[in-house]
């Protein structure tokens, strides 16, 4: 496996001392940040992996064993890819490969089936790079019937596939509701812009957490940390931001 002592793995004896990539912070606090190290507390023990370059600097990759990752996605032996994020000065420099390769050797080294992740056939701002990906060698192994797509490396032949609840992307509440987690440091302060945008408007919302592997595991809905309905319907798994929030809501 890759040994660059450039990067960092977080563990439960350093994750109190490592910034976490997506939102940079030394000392004033973020409750998007300790939510999410909170998060990472828990799931480290269970094999999930945060790997990251050792700057101040957003260069990560984030993945779990699918059996405990929080995604409606099923699967035997697999990892599921969260996150692979290089983004501002350190792009072009390799490293997105590097913690791939990782990844991979991670995967074959523990014998692992593949490693699977969330696309689109048209790439979204809050998932990983696809094309990126299928330069490795994953391929689309299932599909949803408004565009989303689970991408799959197959090591033995086997592929997930998406639960049958997660492909019918329909429940009965008919106002905005999101689904969300706190595994992105992003997701609190846009559940809180939603919360306040819908109070000043008076716009019914409905805002279900998901704090267990189990309602993960039977979302309505593809899920990576966030999923949006409305009228009933899926939209996205975007995060939202008020130009967003407004075009789902006048439809």
């Amino acid at each position: 496996m890759n040994t660059d002592h450039n990067f960092i793995n977080l563990t439960t004896e350093n994750l109190s001392d490592e910034h976490v990539c997506c939102i940079i912070r030394s000392k004033k606090f973020h409750p998007g940040i300790e939510a999410k190290r909170q998060w990472l507390e828990d799931r480290l023990e269970e094999g999930h992996v945060f790997r990251k370059l050792d700057v101040k600097g957003t260069v990560f990759i984030e993945y779990a064993p699918l059996e405990t990752a929080w995604v409606p996605v099923t699967g035997n032996n697999y990892y599921y890819l969260y996150c692979l994020w290089v983004a501002g000065p350190f792009k072009g420099k390799g490293y997105a490969r590097s913690l791939m390769e990782y990844c991979l050797a991670d995967a074959k080294e523990k014998g692992k089936s593949g490693i699977c992740m969330l696309g689109s056939n048209k790439q979204k701002a809050w998932l990983s790079d696809q094309n990126f990906a299928k330069k490795f060698g994953f391929k689309v192994v299932d599909t949803t019937d408004n565009g989303y797509e689970l991408l799959a490396l197959s090591l033995d032949g086997t592929t997930p596939q998406f639960t049958k609840q997660a492909k019918s992307q329909r429940i009965k509440n008919k106002e905005l509701t999101i689904y969300y987690d706190m595994q992105c440091p992003y997701v609190y302060q846009t559940i809180e812009m939603i919360r306040q945008y819908c109070e000043t408007n008076t716009i019914p919302l409905s805002l279900i957490q998901v704090d267990t592997l189990q309602k993960a595991k039977d979302l309505p809905c593809v899920f990576n940390n966030f999923g949006v309905f409305y009228k009933g319907t899926f939209e996205t798994v975007n995060l939202l931001d008020i130009t967003s929030l407004k075009r789902i809501l006048n439809k």
